[in-house]
């Protein structure tokens, strides 16, 4: 049986991952390697903790002994790597932890991947030649879109915050794997994600629970910063897609083709609410606010998934409308 190695696998989108793909693949045996910040939480893969397929390693990706050691204990053949720092007001407040986690983390595990794995460039050792890292990252290492247009695969990167920066790095230092050593490594950039067990940080966490408890739903400046909304369950579908069978080298887009503003996200979780859970007088919608605007605030993503839909036949099973209904159900369950 083979050992895979995913990283962050106790946070929002590994989690939901670890989960499907052991599910998925009966081949491998999945060790999931999270350092419990506060984004990762154990209760995100409860559903998989007695496995006998999985284990799970409490461990820091910027300790490259540790690393080593660990590709000793269990002879990795693959990683899919989703560990890093990722919420972008942190990033704004503290960026060193940015730049260590998801710049110095990632090329550790890409390194010892590497000496592990291959003998000198372009040669592989035997037993490890369809050995693949597959790197997690994110569309905002774009930039900001203006009111029409979609980020490619193309597009050149231009990222405007200290989070989106690292990934950016990250991204960079992959590619060069793949150019100088002859790495086979893949790499998807996905919109933004929503569903079951997403951080309470987050925007649309945050709109439901400070809808159920009374409190001011906070919307930043006018409520027009437009994102493309992927349920994680079509992003996990995509990331296994492209593990499997992704051009070695090549980027791929993953986007749900749902494009909305947030005030739209806030009024469409409060008239669902106002169904699912009405309050005892007066609509879920009286409680948003519009609060100061970030800095750096970027006004517009979309992903054209185009390259993975023909390529490898990929297409999000969920639209905005049908994933957020879900998600609210979910959340309500957990907060009862």
């Amino acid at each position: 049986m083979k050992s895979i190695l995913v990283t962050g696998g106790a946070g929002f989108i590994g989690a939901n991952f670890v989960s499907y793909f052991i599910e998925n693949n009966p081949e491998y045996h999945l060790v999931n390697l999270d350092l419990l910040t506060y984004a990762g939480d154990l209760d995100n893969v409860k559903e998989v903790e007695n496995h006998p397929r999985y284990t799970f390693v409490k461990g820091d990706i910027c300790d490259r002994s540790f690393i080593e050691e660990l590709f000793g204990k269990y002879d990795f053949k693959d990683i899919i790597h989703f560990a890093a720092e990722s919420h972008v007001d942190n990033s704004i407040s503290g960026p060193e932890a940015f730049i260590r986690t998801n710049v110095l983390g990632t090329f550790n595990l890409l390194d010892v991947a590497r000496k592990h794995w291959m003998s000198a460039p372009n040669q592989y050792k035997p037993g490890y030649e369809t050995s693949r890292f597959h790197h997690i990252s994110t569309d905002e290492v774009y930039g900001t879109l203006g009111k029409t247009g979609l980020f490619e695969e193309t597009t050149p990167y231009a990222p405007n915050s200290p989070y989106s920066a690292s990934k950016a790095s990250s991204d960079m230092i992959v590619r060069s794997y793949f150019h100088t050593y002859g790495m086979d490594v893949v790499t998807t950039n996905c919109s933004n994600n929503y569903g079951p067990k997403q951080h309470n940080e987050k925007l649309i966490p945050t709109i439901i629970r400070k809808a159920l408890t009374g409190e001011n739903i906070p919307i930043y400046g006018d409520g027009k910063n437009v994102r493309d909304w992927l349920y994680v369950l079509d992003h996990c579908k995509g990331i296994e897609l492209v593990f499997r069978k992704g051009k070695s080298g090549g980027t791929y887009n993953i986007g749900g083709r749902n494009e909305r503003n947030n005030l739209y996200i806030a009024n469409t979780i409060c008239e669902l609410l106002n169904d699912l859970k009405p309050k005892a007088e007066g609509k879920y919608q009286d409680q948003i606010t519009f609060v100061k605007d970030r800095p750096g605030h970027d006004l517009r993503y979309a992903i054209d998934a185009t390259k993975i839909e023909t390529e490898l036949g990929w297409k999000a099973d969920e639209n905005f409308e049908t994933g957020i209904k879900k998600t609210i159900v979910w959340y309500l369950e957990k907060y009862n």
